[in-house]
């Protein structure tokens, strides 16, 4: 492809001028250089949701020892003070959705299980 010079380049913007006029020119720069401060965020975003996937299946890899069938309310509390279990990690296969829903299920287990404690500890 040959190089534009000076001349090739007046002549495209003279092209553009006659085309969209001349206050349209700099709206459509300004838009431009908005979608690519867009553009360049969300690549962004996306290269740190990979860098965070990474470290996901990194800890996946480990060994994930099964969680324990519940237990009558009175041994839970002694449960949680002696050692939490770790939080299984999801599937990867899990949408983030999915993965939104189960640490929110597993967060109101952790709440019922304190609130139980402390019930107990009151009476």
């Amino acid at each position: 492809m040959p190089n534009l010079g000076v001349p090739e380049l007046l002549i495209i913007a003279l092209v553009l001028v006659l085309l969209f006029g001349a206050k349209k020119l700099p709206e459509m720069a300004r838009g431009v250089g908005r979608s690519l401060r867009i553009f360049k965020s969300e690549t962004a975003k996306l290269r740190e949701d990979d860098d965070d996937t990474q470290h996901t299946v990194q800890a996946q890899q480990a060994p994930v020892q099964p969680q324990a069938q519940p237990q009558p309310a009175a041994a839970q509390p002694q449960q949680l003070q002696a050692s939490p279990a770790p939080a299984p990690a999801p599937a990867p296969a899990l949408s983030a959705e999915e993965q939104a829903r189960q640490l929110e299920e597993q967060a109101a287990r952790l709440r019922a299980g304190a609130a139980a404690q402390a019930a107990d500890k009151h009476a």
